[in-house]
């Protein structure tokens, strides 16, 4: 089987000299993407929220543009989107219009069950340095595939459109055959540094083995490399990458208000999870679920075994989650701190609110699709993605009252 793990050599292309930038004509946006709390908002306590109350229907529904089998997306800092498609397509929309530009230069995919482009995410001094980072299902030898992780300099036309420039693949999963559970989730810390959830590739075992890198969350330099206060870096090889264990199929990474990394998996028959995630913590999958196995199996659930993490909360029935925020905006001031939680199977959004170490669910919004991924704007509205084949892209922003 091929090695995992940080591969950047294998695929660098020639460093460019220099990069030329090509003037954009849409206006820089000054709203900042977070807002100080509202005033009554403690952090570290989920609440007290502020005096306003929430309206019954919180949200107007504007749909902007229509893509097939979108991923992921991000705002660039001109207010624009990037949004992958599964299929190995990333677009550029401008939400002002709705018009959609192409950015070449996508590596190939290995399309297929759940693989292909996955997540998109912009590196954290994406001004000076351009650098957007993806994640994709890569194929290898015989009937084998996994998720790599690439970083590439995004070079914008004047139009609506660009390229991928110095495309370079900084981080490798193990190969295995099959088309599911490939997670690839991204995320940047508060400390700049790059995490990266590895699904378990319906492999079960292998979640618990800290020399493989499948069914974790990685932690890792942004150039792919380890950083040495990991809390596994002393066994070295692959457990250097690894900051928790024990992980079925994450689809869903953010941190909250006060820097801590929350994330959403999916369970097997039942149990889908929310976790606040550990230094060195381990989640228990396939030991411990509070669901079962698709063959009617039955699983341990969590309270069998307190050595492992358990969920804050968890469902079921599923609710199937896939994106992920933590709102931090204006727009909303009555949703400030609380997490949303895109449904494939509940086709809406979950709302959850945070607490000390714990968490619940405080609402659920039926849009009545499948919800694919979820981010928040420049001056907080909030943009949701469908699934499948015109998929609409949404901007939610509040009613006035």
């Amino acid at each position: 089987m091929q090695a995992q793990g940080s591969a950047a050599a294998a695929v660098r292309q020639p460093a460019a000299t220099a990069l030329h930038v090509a003037p954009v004509d849409a206006p820089q946006l000054a709203p900042p993407a977070s807002a100080p709390p509202p005033a009554g908002y403690e952090i570290g306590t989920g609440g007290p929220h502020p005096a306003q109350a929430e309206p019954e229907q919180p949200f107007v529904f504007t749909e902007v543009a229509r893509l097939d089998q979108p991923w992921a997306m991000t705002f660039i800092p001109d207010g624009r989107l990037l949004i992958t498609l599964k299929g190995g397509r990333l677009k550029l929309v401008d939400p002002a219009d709705g018009q959609i530009g192409d950015i070449i230069g996508v590596p190939e995919v290995a399309y297929g069950g759940q693989g292909g482009l996955g997540d998109v995410v912009l590196h954290p001094q994406f001004r000076s340095n351009r650098y957007v980072y993806f994640s994709y299902a890569e194929a290898g030898s015989g009937d084998t595939r996994g998720a790599v992780v690439a970083r590439a300099r995004l070079i914008l036309d004047a139009g609506v459109g660009g390229h991928l420039s110095d495309v370079e693949v900084i981080w490798r999963q193990l190969k295995v055959t099959g088309h599911a559970h490939y997670s690839h989730r991204i995320a940047f810390g508060g400390d700049g540094s790059l995490w990266i959830s590895s699904g378990d590739r319906q492999k079960l075992d292998p979640a618990q083995d800290l020399q493989s890198t499948l069914g974790k969350t990685l932690r890792l330099n942004t150039d792919g490399s380890s950083p040495a206060d990991n809390p596994f870096h002393a066994q070295g090889g692959l457990a250097t990458q690894v900051w928790s264990l024990g992980h079925r199929n994450v689809l869903g990474m953010a941190f909250d208000v006060q820097g801590r990394l929350w994330q959403n998996e999916m369970g097997p028959a039942g149990g889908d999870e929310l976790n606040l995630i550990e230094r060195g913590g381990n989640y228990g999958w396939p030991i411990v679920s509070n669901g079962d196995h698709y063959d009617g199996t039955s699983i341990p659930d969590h309270d069998t075994r307190p050595e492992f993490n358990a969920p804050a909360t968890w469902w079921t029935p599923v609710i199937a989650p896939s994106g992920f925020i933590i709102y931090t905006g204006s727009r909303f001031p009555f949703f400030y701190g609380d997490g949303f939680i895109g449904g494939l199977q509940s086709q809406g959004l979950v709302r959850v609110r945070f607490e000390a170490t714990g968490a619940r669910e405080v609402k659920r919004y039926p849009l009545g699709r499948r919800i694919r991924e979820l981010e928040q704007g420049p001056g907080g509205a909030i943009w949701v993605l469908e699934d499948g084949n015109d998929a609409r892209l949404l901007r939610l922003t509040p009613v006035r009252l």
